[in-house]
């Protein structure tokens, strides 16, 4: 959205999951910065820091979710797969 291109507003909705998914993990935005050309830059470079208590498969999601290229953000069902959604999945 913010690069003025065409976009599919369920990719859109999914990276917004993704900025709330690290605020709660990481307990800080990804993207801050009191400049909003600068804040743009960071966010269509994916510029953003992951803290080291992060287990590998958070870090991932995270890094997947947070992909500027829509077109290579995962969707729903591969976020469903993704081996931290199903850390704590139970048979039931």
């Amino acid at each position: 959205m913010i690069s003025g291109k065409q976009y599919n507003g369920l990719k859109a909705d999914l990276w917004s999951c993704g900025v709330v998914l690290f605020v709660m993990m990481c307990g800080y935005l990804p993207f801050e910065d009191s400049n909003t050309n600068t804040l743009y830059k960071k966010i269509l470079s994916a510029s953003y820091k992951l803290p080291n208590f992060l287990s590998s498969d958070a870090a991932d999601i995270i890094k997947l979710i947070l992909n500027p290229d829509p077109d290579a953000r995962p969707g729903i069902d591969d976020i469903r797969k993704h081996p931290w959604f199903n850390l704590y999945k139970t048979n039931h």
